[in-house]
């Protein structure tokens, strides 16, 4: 690295879901209170909503929630204890992807698993708005009857990206549509994801339409098994690796799914994915560890609309979006590796 890495302390939360989220609200309650400030401005904004109308539309998804994962409701309802506010501010933080379903969410993933030492990596930049910074949260997840999970989340919100001690992991690419239902929102189905023990569990918990709204789930495992999944309340797509890898940016690959939604991508996204396949594709023999993965990540070609995003002046200030975060997981030997902010200010 050209300097040294920003970092945030990982902080390990054991116990109940009530036990575990409330010292998350408590220990984060200064990066809640960011969140919901940048989400409140947000929905104001950009999708032209308030924060009670916000409320409203969290708490349709309550019902689906408490049949299917009623701890994660207990997670939430301890975190706004923990952190002071109230349980509705949680519930939107969670749903806060199928609040603003067009909003300008970026991200750019890959998986790959290395030829020479058939380890599989998992690797992704997360673009969003630069306010976030300032709520990222490395937690550490100790369970009873469930694997061990270690993520990199926005403060309040109970699932993102990250693996667990069974060696599952998984990365996130927003997809623009106009696609909503009151089934199980974005982040709650990567929790779900980060708690299953096997690979063909973490694809069941996403791949019959479950999810709320659309989005890119890639999931990886130890066992070298690599997979993208498309998903909606309406169709869901899973897309096999080729040559040992998978890339995925923000607009929609499978060309079934195309047509059961309206999208609105974004050109950069489709030339952040061919820029990102073809990097790949020329590199993935070579020897590899998650500083090689960080100079991918760390890629300028169509600067600033790049796989390492940065502030573009010709952009209103709602279409903004820069990398906040770069992840690297190992998941064969438990490799975690992630800094707060660009990959070209350390590679």
């Amino acid at each position: 690295m050209s300097q040294r890495a920003k970092q945030i302390k990982k902080q390990t939360l054991a116990g109940s879901p009530y036990d575990i989220g409330y010292e998350h609200g408590k220990l984060a309650e200064v990066q809640i209170k960011n969140s919901l400030q940048t989400y409140e401005k947000m929905f104001r904004e950009y999708a032209e909503t308030s924060w009670d109308e916000a409320c409203d539309q969290a708490l349709l998804h309550v019902n689906y929630v408490k049949e299917h994962y009623p701890s994660f409701l207990e997670e939430m309802k301890a975190i706004a204890m923990g952190a002071k506010v109230e349980f509705e501010d949680i519930l939107v933080l969670n749903c806060r992807s199928e609040i603003a379903l067009t909003s300008p969410d970026g991200c750019s993933s890959f998986a790959l698993t290395q030829p020479k030492t058939e380890k599989t990596w998992l690797a992704q930049n997360w673009d969003w708005k630069r306010e976030q910074v300032n709520s990222i949260l490395h937690l550490e997840l100790v369970q009873d009857n469930l694997p061990t999970i270690q993520m990199i989340t926005e403060a309040g919100i109970i699932g993102k990206i990250g693996y667990n001690s069974h060696g599952i992991g998984v990365c996130l690419n927003a997809l623009r549509t106009n696609q909503w239902q009151a089934k199980l929102p974005i982040h709650l189905g990567l929790r779900a994801i980060l708690e299953s023990h096997t690979f063909e569990e973490a694809i069941s918990r996403i791949d019959q339409n479950q999810i709320a709204s659309a989005a890119h789930f890639l999931i990886a495992s130890k066992s070298k098994d690599i997979i993208s999944v498309e998903v909606s309340p309406v169709y869901t797509e899973k897309i096999l690796p080729k040559h040992g890898s998978l890339q995925h940016t923000n607009h929609i690959c499978s060309s079934k799914m195309k047509k059961t939604m309206d999208e609105f991508a974004k050109p950069d996204s489709f030339d952040r994915l061919c820029i990102l396949s073809d990097l790949i594709d020329s590199q993935i023999d070579k020897s590899i560890n998650h500083e090689f993965l960080f100079q991918l990540l760390a890629n300028h070609d169509n600067y600033p609309n790049s796989i390492c995003r940065h502030h573009n002046p010709a952009l209103s200030e709602q279409e903004q979006t820069e990398t906040v975060f770069s992840i690297a997981m190992n998941l064969n030997d438990a490799g975690f590796y992630w800094f707060l902010g660009k990959p070209c200010q350390y590679f």
